[in-house]
């Protein structure tokens, strides 16, 4: 199956039935927020090393969550209630992203979160569309993730903990507040057994696009986030 050649225009891409058996569809383009945007709306997104061309990726299965049916375990949940860290929204977007590029990954000797990849990702951020949540303990960051957020879905791109269970706890909160803004959907992307814990599971393409058709009809909550939920009640 042949891989596209994206051009000028950032609203073009083939559609994503045409990715191959790994889900890559598409090469080249750029990083601009309005290719970007383009891409999750339609089930895309950019996974590549330093020293590639820009790969642009649509697997089939999708790895998802739905935030109102997500399982945090009871040993998370007491963890959460204790405040053992303080977990922020948008509070140091650019410091998780570098955070999440430095992590180290079972089996990877390098990062997909090459330094156009932060800039682009910190652009977004900027506009309102990607978001961080944080874990703190004693004032430092420890923990955290961030992802996109287009209409009702979140899309994950990564996460890292400098202390245990720090990006646990950071995501069991932006569960919560997800489900509080009614949140249909998050985009995993990739299968893990992490993820997998709280409930996600793999589903064809086909249901996770119409999933992901149904949540862009919702009005995009643009701009920085703050955290409304209380973890210690949950």
């Amino acid at each position: 199956m042949p891989v596209y050649r994206l051009g000028e225009d950032p609203a073009l891409f083939p559609p994503v039935s045409k990715a191959d058996r790994s889900g890559l569809l598409a090469v080249g383009g750029d990083l601009s927020p309005e290719r970007l945007l383009n891409a999750y709306a339609r089930g895309i997104f950019p996974w590549y090393s330093e020293g590639q061309p820009i790969l642009w990726h649509a697997p089939s299965p999708r790895f998802v969550l739905e935030p109102a049916r997500a399982h945090v375990g009871r040993s998370l949940r007491k963890q959460v209630r204790r405040g053992v860290f303080q977990v922020k929204l948008d509070t140091a977007f650019p410091e998780v992203i570098r955070a999440c590029s430095e992590s180290p990954r079972p089996g990877q000797s390098g990062t997909w979160i090459t330094d156009d990849m932060q800039e682009a990702y910190v652009r977004l951020h900027h506009l309102g569309f990607v978001h961080s949540a944080e874990a703190w303990q004693d004032g430092k960051l420890v923990g955290g993730l961030y992802g996109v957020s287009l209409g009702s879905v979140f899309f994950g791109e990564s996460m890292f903990w400098r202390a245990p269970d720090a990006s646990k706890v950071a995501f069991a909160v932006l569960l919560q507040q997800l489900v509080a803004w009614g949140f249909t959907l998050m985009d995993c992307q990739q299968e893990t057994s992490h993820l997998a814990r709280f409930g996600a599971e793999a589903r064809p393409r086909k249901d996770f696009l119409r999933a992901l058709e149904e949540g862009l009809k919702v009005p995009s909550r643009v701009g920085r986030w703050v955290l409304e939920v209380d973890p210690s009640a949950s």
